[in-house]
Parts: structure tokens; sequence; C-alpha cells
């Protein structure tokens, strides 16, 4: 059986080697990896709360979709891919930044990740995988922040780092005439 393996990177994303995705993270190795948040029309965001056996995080709130990219394939790839597996759709995606995050986890594991964020907008139907996707819903920014200020214990660490950068993102500066 082969098991999946992730691309072990540098600070700089410059690829180093792969290894087993279990094995890197019982390590704490940096690897590659990506998350997506999707939009709708509306400009709510669409959250998925994660497969309660999951073998971390299992149960927390987070973005659209997140995994790692395999040998060979590219973000974007992985991103489309992760989407359709997950949520059973797909949409265009642009990459909006990357930044390394470290979270060690009570079952001996740790994510340490170089991670790229990509953006999409959907309107469609979701059709999640059950063995991933407990459940899901699109709330705007302003009610996620006060749940993450609330109880930020229900979102997972990558989400919690993100989502400000996502919004700083979003918030696009106003040109005034004559100023």
């Amino acid at each position: 059986m082969n098991l999946p393996e992730v691309i072990l990177v540098n600070e700089s994303d410059v690829a180093i080697g792969t290894m087993e995705k279990m094995e890197a993270h019982r390590k704490g190795l940096l690897h590659r990896a990506f998350s997506v948040f999707i939009m709708n029309d509306a400009g709510d965001i669409l959250l998925q709360q994660r497969a309660l056996d999951k073998y971390h995080s299992p149960g927390l709130w987070t973005n659209a979709c997140c995994s790692h990219q395999v040998p060979g394939e590219t973000t974007e790839a992985a991103a489309h891919r992760r989407l359709q597996e997950e949520l059973g759709f797909d949409c265009p995606l642009h990459e909006i930044f990357s930044f390394t995050y470290r979270t060690a986890f009570d079952n001996g594991l740790t994510e340490h990740e170089y991670d790229h964020v990509l953006m999409g907008t959907y309107n469609g139907t979701i059709n999640p995988d059950r063995s991933e996707v407990n459940d899901y819903r699109y709330l705007s920014a302003n009610r996620i922040l006060e749940l993450m200020e609330q109880e930020p214990a229900r979102f997972t660490s990558w989400f919690r780092l993100a989502l400000p950068k996502v919004l700083q993102h979003l918030i696009k500066p106003v040109i005034v005439a004559g100023a």
C-alpha cells in the first residue's frame, strides 16, 4: 500500500525532499500545504466542520478545505482536487498569499506547514464527503470573528491565523478623487 507523501520544504518554500505524511507530522517537519477559502456572491465565507474522526482537529470549524500537495502536483491542481473530494464542487481559484505556521497537537502530531492560501467564489450545490466534513455553512466575516472571539477553541489553529490575513486581502483601499 502506498502511503501519501508530503513535500518537505525550507523556509523559502523550496522543495528539499518528500516524506510519508504521518511521519512528517510526527517529526514536525516543515512541508508544503494549502488552504482554500470560498466566498459566495453575498460575501459570506464557507466554513466546514471537520469530520469527528479526523486524526487532528476533529469537529473544529475551518476554511472550505485544506490539504497537502503530493509530489509532482501544483498547488492549484491540489486545491481543485481537494475541493472536489471534500465538498463535491470546483470553482476558479487564485492564490492570495502564503504563510508558515506550527501547531503541536495533544496526540503527538505537529502541523508545521508552508501554507499557500487560495480564494474562490462559489454559489452552487455543496455535496460534502461525510468522512471528511461533518457540517458546513456560510457566515459573514463579522459573525465568524465574533464566534472566534467567544470560543477560539472551536476553530482550527491555521484558520485563526489565516482568516485575518484573508480579510486584509479583501479590503480594497478607497482612492478619493482630488486627495
